[in-house]
């Protein structure tokens, strides 16, 4: 269960003043970067399918721009709020750093649930928030992209909407488009990728087969599901999944200890990610509450869902056969779980890291866009293995080097760059 108390930004905050105390950051650099450099907040109006007028609230944060155009996704969420949508623009100025691709850090968000939400209510909300944006976002300032409950169709909605408004062509406008109307190919499976990309070097650095290792992965949508498929291809075995169900308002935790199989969980999995238990059920899967995806005996944890879901109340439930969690969600572990994993050698690849495959391969479709040339998925891939792999490598020989936990080396990385960005340019 979720504490009351958690705000994200100050976790996100916390993160960052350890690291620049660590940095001994002068004080102007400090205050430039535990804050936005800029934020949007406004409210969308839309007249729904019966007629009546429902007012949603929307968000759009920059945090630093230093580097580049900010970057960084568009959630619908019905608990959205400022503070979560300011630490994640803040993680993705980290995030983009780490993976050293030239943008900063940007998100913004929507209070709304779209399992509640026809199609055409749904497009409206997207044009409706870029109505209130579109003088402050652009190819060359702010590019948005999908993230939490958003998808292909929306970004297109976005951009059809961004291009009435100026008149003119802007496929670099927005990533996550539809392949065929300016997405990249590969863009889908990224941020999963991604995740095992960074897996499997530390694997490699562990010396431990991926072969003989057994995960438990919370979440099912589209970063999991990815995650679980690159994985097992590559000879790993997924015993558990966590889903939420929308019709019970909680999540389960599907296991079969002889490894599930992907392909029958999709085919009963609804557009959300949500599993019908029952189904599941008669296909041998055991349905267990949903937090207990932690405390399987596994060698690794995957949690892909949400932030704030390894804390100082379950961390210790965390088998001891763990050897690694590599994250896949943004914020999953707070920085009370932070010590605990630390103290028990438990080895973190952390999220800025783990699940920057999104935002690079995004970086590679609005290269793609802006020359109105693309790649084949191969090369797509291929382009991000090879930064997936390299920014791993990076954060990890620091954190040899120096004796330092992996989250604190990749903030070392990601925040002296984006530092060094502001001081070469004079703002501080």
């Amino acid at each position: 269960m979720k504490s009351k108390e958690f705000n994200p930004f100050e976790m996100a905050q916390a993160q960052f003043d350890k690291v620049a105390t660590f940095l001994n950051l002068d004080d102007a650099t400090r205050q430039l970067l535990r804050n936005p450099l800029r934020e949007y907040q406004f409210s969308i109006p839309v007249r729904m399918d019966d007629g009546r007028v429902q007012v949603f609230r929307g968000f759009r944060v920059q945090h630093n721009d230093a580097r580049g155009p900010s970057k960084g996704g568009i959630r619908f969420h019905p608990q959205e709020t400022i503070d979560t949508v300011r630490a994640l623009a803040m993680w993705m100025t980290w995030k983009c750093a780490v993976v050293n691709i030239p943008l900063g850090g940007g998100k913004g968000g929507v209070v709304c649930d779209p399992h509640n939400l026809s199609m055409r209510e749904q497009e409206q909300i997207c044009r409706g928030w870029v109505r209130q944006m579109a003088k402050n976002v652009g190819p060359l300032n702010d590019v948005p992209a999908p993230d939490v409950m958003t998808n292909a169709q929306h970004m297109l909605w976005m951009l059809d909407e961004y291009e009435a408004i100026h008149g003119a062509k802007y496929p670099g406008f927005i990533t996550g488009k539809p392949v065929g109307m300016g997405g990249s190919l590969g863009r889908t499976e990224a941020t999963g990728y991604g995740v095992i990309f960074t897996l499997r070097e530390a694997l490699k650095e562990l010396g431990i087969r991926i072969e003989d290792t057994t995960a438990s992965v919370q979440g099912f949508g589209n970063v999991a599901q990815y995650a679980i498929q690159l994985y097992t291809q590559m000879g790993g075995k997924v015993i558990s999944v966590a889903s939420w169900d929308q019709d019970d308002q909680t999540s389960y935790c599907f296991r079969k200890k002889e490894g599930i199989n992907m392909s029958q969980l999709l085919a009963i999995t609804n557009k959300f990610g949500g599993i019908d238990k029952n189904k599941a059920k008669e296909l041998g899967y055991e349905v267990l509450k949903g937090d207990e995806w932690i405390e399987q005996d596994v060698t690794i944890l995957i949690p892909a869902a949400l932030e704030n879901q390894i804390r100082e109340d379950n961390v210790n439930k965390i088998s001891k056969s763990v050897k690694v969690i590599v994250e896949g969600a943004n914020g999953p572990t707070t920085p009370e779980a932070d010590k605990v994993i630390e103290e028990r050698g438990i080895f973190l690849i952390p999220d800025f890291l783990a699940n920057a495959g999104g935002v690079t391969c995004s970086y590679f479709e609005q290269v793609q866009s802006n020359m109105n040339y693309y790649w084949e998925k191969d090369e797509v891939l291929g382009k991000l293995d090879v930064k997936m792999t390299s920014a791993f490598l990076s954060v990890y020989e620091l954190a040899k080097k120096q004796k330092l936990y992996m989250r604190d080396a990749a903030y070392v990385i990601s925040v002296s760059r984006v530092a060094q960005a502001c001081k070469d340019r004079g703002w501080v």
